[in-house]
């Protein structure tokens, strides 16, 4: 047997819906991600789980809490998993931020990883807190699988830095939407990505709803 951290995005929020910067802002669930969380515990209650991770932010502890109280299993948060700080942008939708902070935007929209929102995250700071907890998975647990409940960029940053990706091109190779399950490997040869975005798990008129 082998570790296998399976990355879960957190249910649709307003945000997910409309668009708009949401990291240290922390909405709730709406009712459609509510039923996304509820589907995904209905779905992978018969996996063995060995350890659930999740960001303390209430979108993401909301999605986790199906399958925690389904299985009896405590959820583990962690700081590392929660959304990328925006810092001044926090709130304010793309065509604000465009117009205010032009020239900040056209730098984080260039290289992300070197270029934060004022006030905010960049991708290799994001990539520094959360590998710490990608660290502590694979110290404690060998074997098994471990889910990961966290956020878009968050977890697309992660598997960047998992798979050898340029922490830059996060928002070009990897996406996630609300409530997508990526799974990752870890063997002989180091991280193997199996699953990417999949959605099998929620009810079809869910599935089909693309959010952000």
């Amino acid at each position: 047997m082998c570790l296998k951290i399976y990355f879960l995005r957190h249910g649709e929020t307003t945000y997910s819906i409309g668009g708009g910067f949401c990291g240290d802002l922390d909405p709730e669930l709406t009712p459609s991600g509510l039923k996304m969380a509820q589907g995904f515990a209905d779905t992978y209650s018969s996996t063995p789980w060995t350890a659930i991770y999740a960001s303390p932010k209430q979108r993401a502890v909301a999605t986790a809490k199906p399958l925690c109280q389904a299985l009896n299993i405590e959820m583990q948060l962690r700081d590392g998993l929660k959304e990328i700080a925006f810092g001044e942008w926090e709130g304010k939708t793309v065509e604000q931020v465009k117009q205010e902070y032009a020239e900040d935007y056209i730098s984080w929209m260039t290289e992300p990883a070197w270029n934060p929102p004022p006030g905010g995250e960049t991708s290799v700071e994001i990539a520094s807190r959360a590998s710490l907890v990608i660290a502590e998975i694979q110290q404690n647990y060998l074997t098994g699988n471990v889910l990961v409940v966290s956020h878009k960029a968050t977890i697309r940053i992660m598997l960047c830095s998992l798979l050898g990706i340029d922490l830059g091109r996060y928002r070009d190779r990897i996406n996630v939407l609300a409530a997508s399950l990526s799974i990752v490997k870890f063997d002989t040869y180091g991280p193997l990505l199996e699953v990417l975005g999949d959605r099998y798990h929620l009810p079809l008129e869910l599935r089909q709803r693309e959010g952000t």
